[in-house]
């Protein structure tokens, strides 16, 4: 019996040994899985809780790390917290995760040797100060990280980032030259991400400077970043083909990019990124109230982001050298610049009231001249429905009657002839079709057997961008100099030159007429003060029996 019972023992012992073994090694492999889980969170999320998740698992990844004294994973958890942080656009956070990295950093023996930890949090650093618009302090940690960086692909990526602080600067050439470079030297790494996140900046800048290739280049990194499913990346692609598109306004285009831009930031959960994308939107709107109200709050959070930026990194350099009178120095400086910062508020409502005022008032003075036109409009078409109308039913009944004097209808007639004319000269103008057209037309309108009417450069102008009020300006005093020639000048030609400088148009008029004395106005008033309430200018040329010039620039 002994021998059995010894067995039995022995087997049951084997049998939870193996079971003890079994169950510490499947707790090793769920925790592996779960830490690849909320690495790739960090790096690549897919779903809207990925980085909030990820970020409050690397916070006590990193306090358990510091409890049980393993530095190094320590330093690893924070550069993750600082990216993740970074993503979902808490600056002041990620910032502080990284001075504390680079103070455990700095508190071992062996730090020289942590290179890929150290290049890491100064390019995150960099990218922190670019985010907060801090170019100079962006472009010291990049290059601090760029003079210890070993190896090719973290050269290339802090390369690309110096690049991106360029192009926020707008100092294309300087971007242009190092992106070229990046796409050299990307192409012989075969990181597709790599290549497509250097094509994109390449392709975005290039659409700065008209390029003919950026369109290309934008739809190349688009089009790998669909292959790898990268989202983040794909967010930056479809915000810079909106812009591309917004440029050219192109907003069939740039609505549907935006769209996509903004469908990416919610589906990463980024609130950095669904500003972006809103922004794009917000650019596409064509209220000037609303373009208005962008442009004031992108300046008032530029202020708010320079009174919150901690400068955590700073403020530990300064704490090191100045332990003693930091405290005292410290309040010193927050007063000061609260100082600096009412007064700076001040200035800046002072001069928000004053555009307010200058915009208010344009928007006012627009109105008048809108309901200028209106009124001349709904007059012609009272005069045609309705005069004219009435005069033409009395014209015809009295022509069936042998009684009336001949010379009563031509009268009637010449009054009936008038009217029309009245009605035709301040007739609605349809600016919805070609304008250069329809300006042609009612030129060419003007000829006659004795009378010529010479064009040039007229369908050279580009109206696309001349406002409607502007155009309906150009339109009525043309006519009315149109009209001034055929009653009084008898002129037998009419020449009309158009020119474009920038974005002001000349219209050079002259006639060979009698000509006029233009201290008599002899009607052209009406042509002033039409130019003048555009802020254009019309200048008159002209002596008796020597033609009729007038110059006009808007």
């Amino acid at each position: 019996m002994k021998p059995i019972k010894i067995s039995f023992l022995f087997f049951n012992t084997i049998k939870i040994v193996l079971l003890f073994c079994t169950a510490t090694f499947s707790f090793a492999q769920t925790e592996i899985d779960s830490s690849l889980y909320y690495y790739n969170a960090i790096i690549a999320p897919e779903l809207p809780e990925d980085l909030p998740s990820a970020i409050n698992y690397y916070i006590k990844k990193k306090q358990q790390n510091l409890n049980t004294k393993d530095t190094l994973k320590a330093i690893s958890n924070l550069r993750l917290l600082a990216m993740g942080e970074f993503k979902i656009g808490n600056n002041s956070e990620s910032e502080n995760h990284i001075v504390e990295a680079l103070e455990l950093i700095e508190s071992m023996a062996f730090m020289d040797t942590l290179i890929n930890a150290r290049v890491g949090l100064n390019n995150q650093l960099g990218r922190i100060y670019r985010a907060s618009r801090n170019y100079p302090a962006a472009q010291k940690y990049f290059n601090k990280a760029l003079a210890i960086a070993k190896k090719a692909k973290d050269s290339i990526i802090i390369l690309n980032n110096k690049a991106n602080v360029y192009k926020d600067e707008l100092d294309y050439k300087n971007a242009i030259d190092i992106y070229t470079i990046l796409y050299q030297k990307s192409l012989k790494t075969q990181d597709s991400l790599q290549i497509a996140l250097v094509l994109d900046n390449l392709g975005y800048v290039q659409s700065k400077t008209n390029s003919a290739e950026a369109l290309g280049n934008l739809k190349k990194a688009l089009k790998i970043r669909k292959n790898k499913n990268y989202l983040v990346g794909l967010h930056s692609s479809n915000s810079h083909l909106a812009e591309y598109y917004l440029d050219r306004n192109d907003t069939a285009q740039a609505i549907t990019y935006s769209q996509n831009a903004l469908n990416l930031a919610n589906t990463i959960n980024s609130s950095s990124l669904k500003l972006d994308a809103l922004s794009l939107f917000m650019r596409l709107d064509k209220n000037p109230f609303v373009n208005e109200y962008k442009r004031l709050a992108d300046s008032i959070s530029n202020v708010k982001q320079l009174v919150e930026n901690k400068n955590a990194y700073l403020k530990y350099n300064v704490a090191e050298e100045q332990k003693k009178t930091q405290a005292s120095q410290l309040l010193q400086e927050i007063e000061s610049r609260k100082r600096l910062i009412y007064q700076f508020l001040a200035l800046f409502i002072l001069l928000a009231l004053i555009a307010s005022y200058f915009i208010f008032r344009y928007r006012y003075k627009k109105a008048k001249i809108e309901e200028v036109y209106k009124t001349e409009t709904r007059i012609a078409k009272k005069v045609h429905d309705e005069v004219a109308n009435d005069m033409y039913k009395v014209m015809t009944s009295l022509e069936n009657n042998p009684s009336i004097d001949i010379g009563v209808l031509d009268d009637l007639e010449r009054i009936y002839s008038k009217t029309r004319d009245i009605s035709r000269e301040n007739s609605a103008i349809d600016l919805h079709q070609d304008y250069g057209l329809q300006l042609n037309d009612l030129l060419v309108g003007y000829k006659n057997q004795s009378v010529t009417i010479v064009t040039r450069n007229l369908s050279k102008i580009d109206w696309k961008d001349v406002s409607e009020i502007k155009k309906t300006a150009i339109y009525r005093v043309l006519q009315e100099l149109m009209t001034n020639m055929r009653k009084h000048s008898m002129a037998s030609s009419v020449a009309l030159v158009f020119t474009q400088v920038g974005s002001k148009i000349v219209i050079k008029y002259r006639d060979n007429g009698i000509g006029c004395d233009l201290f008599k106005k002899n009607g052209l008033q009406n042509t002033e003060t039409r130019i003048k309430s555009i802020n254009g200018t019309i200048s008159f040329e002209s002596k008796k029996n020597d033609g009729f010039k007038a110059t006009i620039i808007i």
